[in-house]
């Protein structure tokens, strides 16, 4: 079963300054996946990444977000894509440096939206590669949009439409915090649908700029994807913390905040 594992924007880049590369952090991680792939041969890893300083900065300049409708929208729409490949490319520099066998798909390639959501998904390029042993790179990115002109599609969404088609069973979600905080400032252990409602009023945003939610919508997208794919789990972690994927993936330690439907 494959294992999605995202690289979130405040933990690639600095998300209070523009494009600011954490290179040393990527470096870390790919060292984790070299060791993750020698304990795990068999499990298909798909690689997904943020825009953090680079694609985020951009998008609220151009305010992308709310859909693409004039020539200047339109031009906003490309630089925002063309920033987001471009912090794609140093991560994908990483990842083949420490000699994993790792893949970029543009996602803007491969999807449309509707009304700035996610509407299809063509995978078959992303499968093939996996059966081949690849490890697919792919990342929040633009998307052109059947009835806005243009839209962003988040990690976290596009992530959402791969667990079927991918099988996925386990996502790990990278960033910057040990999890989800609560009110007192403790990490939650676990979230499920049925404790969401008493948690959401506590998250916010995001420490830096981010034209996708922050915590709270990717938490929300989260539950809600765990509610339609029974069996799914999620993690929620710090990926400064020293071999958190060993730990999550290899070990069986618990760390971060769960989240699955039972």
């Amino acid at each position: 079963m494959t294992i999605l594992i995202k690289l979130g924007g405040s933990l690639v880049t600095d998300k209070r300054q523009a494009r600011t590369f954490r290179r040393a952090t990527v470096r870390n991680i790919a060292r984790q996946l070299v060791e993750l792939r020698a304990a795990l041969p068999e499990a298909p890893l798909v690689i997904g990444h943020g825009s953090g300083s680079f694609g985020h900065f951009e998008a609220e300049q151009h305010d992308t977000a709310k859909g693409v409708y004039s020539a200047a929208d339109r031009l906003g729409f490309a630089k925002v894509g063309a920033v987001a490949t471009e912090l794609s490319q140093l991560i994908l520099g990483e990842l083949l440096a420490a000699g994993l066998p790792a893949m970029r798909f543009q996602p803007s390639s491969m999807l449309i939206s509707r009304g700035r959501r996610l509407h299809s998904l063509h995978v078959k390029p992303l499968t093939l590669a996996l059966e081949q042993q690849m490890i697919p790179l792919v990342h929040g990115d633009i998307a052109l949009d059947s009835k806005d002109g243009g839209a962003i599609i988040s990690t976290e969404a596009l992530f959402a439409g791969l667990v079927e088609p991918l099988r996925a069973r386990r996502i790990i979600l990278l960033g910057e915090v040990d999890g989800v905080i609560d009110e007192n400032g403790k990490t939650l252990s676990a979230i499920s649908p049925e404790t969401f409602p008493r948690i959401a009023p506590h998250l916010g945003g995001s420490a830096g700029v981010d034209v996708t939610g922050g915590m709270l919508q990717k938490v929300s997208e989260m539950i809600g994807l765990v509610q339609a794919r029974p069996g799914l789990e999620v993690v929620i972690a710090n990926g400064d913390s020293e071999d958190i994927l060993l730990d999550l993936l290899v070990s069986g330690a618990a760390r971060g905040t769960r989240i699955c439907a039972g």
